[in-house]
């Protein structure tokens, strides 16, 4: 008896496996629930064995039967993808998917406009983006659900490699009437003594604690935040000042508030923005028509920045 499946079929295999729900698991995919419902149903009736034990408000955990059908659809896709590589390095066409992660303190500020020219460019790519922090990014990396990823050089590991976009210096967020807000510049001894708002992401927040313990200082932190708009919104309501390397186009907060951005001076270690994609493995065509694109528009994207600096470089690990 021959087996019927599809490859669109094992795909919503695999993101139910991983997600552990159904409804996530569609959205990653872009489909309706009910279609990845219907998906995982017809592999289940195809095979005859229970893929996922299901529990009511706690999703889906994979059987043992599961685990090993997801580890082999993982593989089938994998496979088919280079089959679809191969064909666009035979006839030399940008077209079919890309997976770009990318870190989420500055997703909404670069991945939005940057897929749109890209796919304005590339009409024939199916662009999947996801706002992940680095420790996701990382994993997701490792075990291929991205392609490549858009992040900062922060503790890179020795498999990843890093390609250098652009080197974006620290700046103080401050409200309009801050007592530092008029300044051109400022640095880490004037900020010391103000109360501060932390963007406490993993990796990120290390980086600006960073910034005051080389200088024997220790911040006034008053509030933590893991969201750059909740950041800036506290900014714009006087709870205190807050640290970030990409700058808004906007000097507004979602609620309205007026916004300062200060450079800060000294000798200040500038986080590097770029993409991080596994060491030693050769990148297909697409993927790397999408890192010469970025390597085109990330540094046109961050010149309103009070400093920064396009600089392509290939490098390994962190600095």
């Amino acid at each position: 008896m021959v087996l019927r499946f599809t490859l669109r079929q094992l795909e919503y295999l695999v993101a139910v496996g991983e997600y552990g729900s159904v409804t996530e698991a569609a959205e990653r995919v872009n489909v309706s629930a009910p279609s990845v419902s219907a998906a995982i149903s017809q592999l289940e009736k195809e095979f005859g064995i229970t893929l996922f034990v299901r529990r009511h408000a706690h999703g889906l955990s994979l059987t043992q039967a599961g685990h090993t059908f997801v580890d082999q659809a993982r593989q089938i896709l994998g496979e088919a993808a280079k089959l679809n590589a191969l064909s666009n390095e035979l006839t030399g066409q940008i077209r079919g998917p890309l997976h770009v992660a990318c870190l989420v303190t500055f997703a909404q500020a670069v991945i939005p406009a940057l897929r749109r020219a890209f796919s304005d460019e590339y009409p024939d790519v199916d662009f999947f983006q996801y706002e992940r922090d680095q420790a996701r990014i990382l994993e997701g990396l490792r075990m291929a659900r991205f392609d490549i990823a858009l992040s900062y050089d922060l503790d890179i590991p020795a498999d990843i490699a890093f390609h250098e976009l652009a080197v974006l210096p620290p700046y103080a967020v401050l409200h309009e009437d801050h007592p530092l807000a008029g300044r051109s510049a400022v640095t880490i001894e004037d900020l010391a003594s103000h109360p501060m708002i932390l963007l406490d992401l993993p990796h990120s927040s290390a980086y600006f604690l960073s910034l005051f313990r080389e200088a024997g200082l220790s911040p006034q932190i008053v509030e933590r935040t893991r969201d750059m708009s909740v950041m800036r919104a506290m900014v714009a309501n006087r709870f205190g000042y807050s640290i970030a390397n990409i700058r808004p186009v906007s000097t507004y907060a979602l609620d309205g508030g007026k916004l300062s951005f200060v450079p800060l001076t000294g000798n200040l270690r500038p986080m590097r923005m770029g993409i991080l994609s596994m060491g030693g493995v050769s990148p297909a065509l697409t993927v790397r028509r999408f890192i010469d694109f970025c390597g085109e528009k990330i540094g046109d994207m961050v010149m309103d920045l009070p400093v920064s600096a396009a600089r392509p470089k290939d490098q390994k690990g962190s600095s």
